[in-house]
C-alpha cells in the first residue's frame, strides 16, 4: 500500500483515527502504573539508570517546549512550513518521550517530594509542597486532557494540505486548544522535576510501589 493511499485513508477516518491512538496512549501508561503483566514486560533498573531516564526525559520535554514555541511563533507570522516543520518535530519528541517514560516507571520506579533541600538557599516555607502539588495536579491533568486533541490536530496535519486545514476543518482552533494544554503542561512538567531532583529532597519507591503512588511523580 502506497503512502498515498494510507494517507488517503486516515485523511477520511481522522476522528477514528486519533480514538484509536488516544486508547493506544492511555493504555500504556495506564498499564505501567496498573497491570503487573505489562510491568514485567521491561527490564528492572537500577536507581541510577532511572536517574539517568529522568534527566533525559527532562531534557526531551524541554527542546519540546523550544519547538512547540517555535511552532506557535512561526504559523502566527504565516510561516507555515516551518511551522509544520516544528510541530512534527514536537510530536516526534512525545514519542522519545514514552519511550524513555514506559521503561522508567516499570523498571525503575518513582520519586516522592520531600519538603528538605542540601541548599541553604532553597525556601521551606510550608506552602512550598501544596504548590508542588498543584503544579504535579494540572500538569498531569492537562497531559491526560492534552493527548487526544494533540493527536487529532497532528493527523489533520498531516494529512491535508495548507488550503484544507483552512477551510475545511477545525485545525486552527483545535491546535491552539492543543499547543496550549501541551505547552502549558511540558512548562509545569519540567518546573516539577527541577524541584523534584534538583532543589529538593526525595525519596524513592521502586517499580513494585508504583502502583500505589499513581498520581504521585509521574514526570521526575
Amino acid at each position: 500500500m502506497s503512502t498515498a493511499s494510507v494517507r488517503d485513508r486516515v485523511k477520511g477516518r481522522a476522528g477514528a483515527v486519533t480514538v484509536l491512538l488516544t486508547v493506544v496512549g492511555y493504555g500504556a501508561v495506564g498499564g505501567v502504573f496498573l497491570v503487573p503483566q505489562f510491568q514485567a514486560l521491561f527490564p528492572d533498573l537500577t536507581r541510577g539508570t532511572v536517574d539517568l531516564l529522568a534527566h533525559a526525559i527532562a531534557a526531551v520535554n524541554t527542546v519540546a517546549i523550544v519547538t512547540l514555541s517555535l511552532g506557535w511563533y512561526w504559523i502566527r507570522n504565516g510561516e507555515v512550513k516551518k511551522h509544520a516543520t516544528a510541530m512534527t518535530t514536537s510530536f516526534a519528541l512525545i514519542l522519545v518521550f514514552l519511550g524513555l517514560y514506559l521503561p522508567k516507571v516499570a523498571g525503575g520506579g518513582t520519586r516522592e517530594f520531600v519538603l528538605d533541600s542540601a541548599y541553604a538557599w532553597v525556601p521551606l516555607w510550608d506552602w512550598v509542597y501544596p504548590a508542588y502539588l498543584i503544579m504535579l495536579a494540572i500538569h498531569i491533568v492537562l497531559s491526560v486532557v492534552a493527548v487526544p486533541v494533540v493527536l487529532y490536530a497532528v493527523v489533520l496535519g498531516l494529512t491535508h494540505s495548507e488550503a484544507e486545514l483552512r477551510n475545511e476543518t477545525p485545525h486552527r482552533r483545535v491546535g491552539r486548544i492543543a499547543a496550549s494544554a501541551w505547552l502549558l503542561s511540558l512548562v509545569l512538567g519540567v518546573v516539577t522535576y527541577l524541584m523534584l531532583n534538583h532543589a529538593y529532597d526525595s525519596t524513592f519507591a521502586a517499580a513494585e510501589a508504583a502502583a500505589a503512588l499513581v498520581p504521585a511523580v509521574s514526570v521526575a
